[in-house]
Formats: C-alpha cells, sequence, structure tokens
C-alpha cells in the first residue's frame, strides 16, 4: 500500500480540497501518514497570493526530495494552475496538477502525462464532488468557486477561473448528510461565496433561506464577504435566523477611499464602517473579522494614518493584517511608487497592535455571558481541557472530565480569560 502525506496552504477553500483529495486517495487504497519522512508521495496544495508563498512551495518540495530522492512529488493548487508546465523544470517536481483536476487526483496519477492544468477559465460549472470526512468536529461545505472581481493586487481569478455556483439542491444534500453523520454545524466556503448564484441569476439570500427551512443542521457559518454583499435584507433575514452563527469576516483590505480606487476595491471606508456599526446594533456581541493590506503601492504615511484612524474607531472585532506583497502578472506590480518592505512591515505591526487590543476588548465583552458552546472531539493537547466554539466564534476551555460531552452543543458561561485562554463553565 502506498503512503502519502499532504501539505496544505492558503485558504479554507484550499483545506476543504485537500481533504477531498486525502478521501480520494484512500478510497482508491492508500495510506495517508503524518510524517514526509514515511510517505511514498508529497502533495503540496499550494496558495499563490504572493510570491512568499510561492517561493515556500518550492522550498518544501525541494526539501521533500533532499530528504528522499525516491519520494513521488506532487504540486497543486494556484501555483500550478498559474505556472503550469514551466514548473516542470525543477528536478524536484514530478507531477503538476491543476485546480480542477486535483479533486479527482488519483485518475491523474496513472496517467504519463506529469502536467494535468486545463484552461481554467473555459469552466463554466462548478465541480460538485461530495467529503464524507467526520473527523472534525464543524464540516465544511465549498459552494462556490472563481472569482469574478479584477482587483489590482490579485491573481486568484487566474488561478480559480469565473465564479461557478454549486446548485441549491447539491448543498441542500451535502448540508443534511453532514448533519445525518452527526455535524451539529458547517462553514460555507468558497473563493468568494458573496458571488454565489450570479451565475444561477439567484444570490445569497435566495440559498441561505433554503439552508434555514430545508436542513437539519443546527449551526451554519459564512466564509468572507465583501462589504457591498452584506445587504440590510440579508442582515435582516441573518438577524432572525435559528441557525445563523454571528460571525462576520469582511474582506476590507483597506481603510483608505485612495488605496481602496487604486486596489479596484469598489466600497468607501464610511460606508462599511456604518456597515459594521448596524451589524454590532443588530446582533449580540457579533465577532467582526476583516483583512487589511499594509503598504499597498502608492500608499502614503498620510493615506496609513487614515486607515490606522479608521481601524482604531471601528466596530471591528480582530484584524488579519499583512504587508503587501508585488506579485507577477498583476496591475500592483507595475503601479509607480511602490512602498518599501520595512515600512510595510512597520504599518502592518501597528495594524496587528490595534487587532490584539480589540480582540480582547471584546473577550471582556463577553466575560460573564451565557452562550452555546459546540464542544470539539478533541481535548486541548496542552491543558486537557475540554475545548469549545461559541456562536460568535470565541475558543473556549472548560474544565471537565466527562467524554460524554464530544460534539454536543452545551449551554455555558464564560468566566475569564487568562494565559490567553478563554475559560467557559457548563451551565
Amino acid at each position: 500500500m502506498k503512503k502519502f502525506y499532504i501539505h496544505t496552504m492558503g485558504c479554507k477553500s484550499n483545506q476543504f480540497e485537500s481533504s477531498i483529495i486525502e478521501e480520494n486517495l484512500e478510497q482508491n487504497g492508500f495510506e495517508k501518514v503524518n510524517d514526509v519522512s514515511n510517505a511514498d508521495i508529497y502533495i503540496l496544495n499550494s496558495c499563490s497570493v504572493t510570491h512568499k508563498s510561492d517561493n515556500e512551495a518550492l522550498y518544501l518540495l525541494r526539501a521533500a526530495k533532499h530528504k528522499n530522492k525516491n519520494i513521488i512529488t506532487i504540486l497543486t493548487g494556484c501555483i500550478a494552475q498559474i505556472e503550469k508546465q514551466k514548473l516542470l523544470e525543477y528536478d524536484f517536481i514530478d507531477y503538476v496538477i491543476g485546480n480542477d483536476e486535483k479533486l479527482h487526483l488519483y485518475q491523474y496519477l496513472s496517467n504519463d502525462k506529469n502536467c494535468q492544468v486545463n484552461d481554467i477559465m473555459t469552466l463554466d460549472k462548478f465541480n460538485k464532488v461530495e467529503l464524507s470526512d467526520t473527523t472534525k468536529t464543524r464540516a465544511s461545505l465549498k459552494i462556490q468557486d472563481g472569482c469574478d472581481n479584477r482587483c489590482t493586487y490579485c491573481i486568484i481569478w487566474k488561478a480559480r477561473g469565473k465564479s461557478r455556483s454549486a446548485d441549491i439542491d447539491f448543498i441542500i444534500d451535502q448540508i443534511n448528510k453532514y448533519a445525518h453523520h452527526g455535524f451539529k454545524e458547517v462553514i460555507l466556503t468558497g473563493i468568494h461565496i458573496g458571488q454565489w448564484g450570479k451565475d444561477l441569476n439567484l444570490t445569497l439570500l435566495d440559498l441561505l433561506k433554503e439552508i434555514e427551512e430545508k436542513t437539519t443542521i443546527e449551526r451554519y457559518r459564512l466564509g468572507s464577504l465583501n462589504p457591498t454583499e452584506i445587504t440590510d435584507e440579508l442582515l435582516d433575514f441573518l438577524k432572525n435566523s435559528k441557525k445563523f452563527c454571528p460571525h462576520f469576516h469582511l474582506s476590507l483590505q483597506s481603510a483608505n477611499d485612495k488605496t481602496l480606487r487604486s486596489m479596484n476595491r469598489f466600497y468607501k471606508t464610511e460606508e462599511y464602517l456604518k456597515q459594521i456599526d448596524k451589524i454590532n446594533e443588530l446582533f449580540d456581541l457579533p465577532f467582526l473579522g476583516s483583512d487589511i493590506i499594509t503598504g499597498f503601492a502608492g500608499e502614503t504615511e498620510e493615506d496609513f494614518e487614515i486607515t490606522r484612524q479608521n481601524l482604531e474607531k471601528s466596530g471591528l472585532t480582530q484584524i488579519h493584517t499583512f504587508p503587501y506583497s508585488q506579485r507577477k502578472g498583476t496591475i500592483g506590480e507595475s503601479l509607480p511608487d511602490q512602498v518599501p518592505d520595512s515600512i510595510k512591515n512597520q504599518r502592518a505591526t501597528i495594524v496587528k497592535e490595534i487587532s490584539k487590543k480589540k480582540y480582547s476588548e471584546f473577550i471582556k465583552k463577553n466575560i460573564g455571558k451565557t452562550t452555546e458552546v459546540l464542544i470539539e472531539k478533541h481535548r486541548d493537547k496542552h491543558t486537557n481541557n475540554l475545548k469549545g466554539i461559541t456562536r460568535n466564534y470565541l475558543t473556549v476551555q472548560i474544565n471537565s472530565d466527562s467524554e460524554n460531552l464530544y460534539n454536543t452543543l452545551q449551554q455555558a458561561k464564560i468566566t475569564k480569560f487568562e494565559n490567553n485562554i478563554i475559560f467557559a463553565e457548563l451551565i
């Protein structure tokens, strides 16, 4: 029996697709191992958001081949899709498999052709693949792929193709299968889930209404959304939903209008700050995450100061930030007034400090509150406490010896925040 090791980089869609790859191989007689030194096959499911991620992927593949010259190396994911045949020039890469092809990876291993990457821009239909992994506590379901936006800093649309939606019947069926297998929560993922239904003359709200009415799952969570996609109608529906977890992740990228225009983002800072305030008013302690890029081309000290001030006053809970990385093949690469790396990093550090403060304040607001917690199937590795996630996306620990609580929904009171751990007690 051949053994394989898989390393996943990047987004939740990649994580979901790696689970698909694992099941695909295991169903065809391969064994998954957790140590590359024990593997016959090394699979790298890559991310291509930045040059750093490209370089990291090549380093990992080279290192795997160096440790074991006989290991078969497979590069898939976004780098494979963009670079294609060029990658086979490296003697440490044996197979290059595209983003759509990787969902049926096994069938390509018996093929003599080492590069299996079709033109993803020609794809019009969502590739419906089923995942039945029951080892995790929360299920993920990819409902959409591709992106029709053309942000100047981003190359992912070239790696993922046009926006393509899974049909409602497939999604409902998958969610109900998850519920049947005992899952209490599903996370709806995709490259740009706010574009779900665009190719079907439907909207994300249409889908969520169906999920509310036709599934038995108890909780669902949404992936990242653009501010323009969170309409008043959507918010009103989510406010009254019995299944929705009040957790929003907003793909903001900047809090300065000049920078947003340069990025080709079609909204204004003041608009989404008001939207954040509305979400905080409508929901009881909702988790509001976001993405911010620092040091995009042309971002002056004054521009960043505006971003800093807007983030400080915003009602965000947490900010995922990273310094801008020039990406070959994007408009952003050729824009004038590129910001030095040292300044990008300084600005990212400032935003991280803002995020740390906001997150800490959010946790303090939750102390003393009673909330629903989904107890995970595995205890915390360091403390051996029960671990669980609240509806508003806080990971809490509970001191209990009970094993009957795994994968159950429990009421718990959040008691304290100590040593970076949020503690709760069962009611």
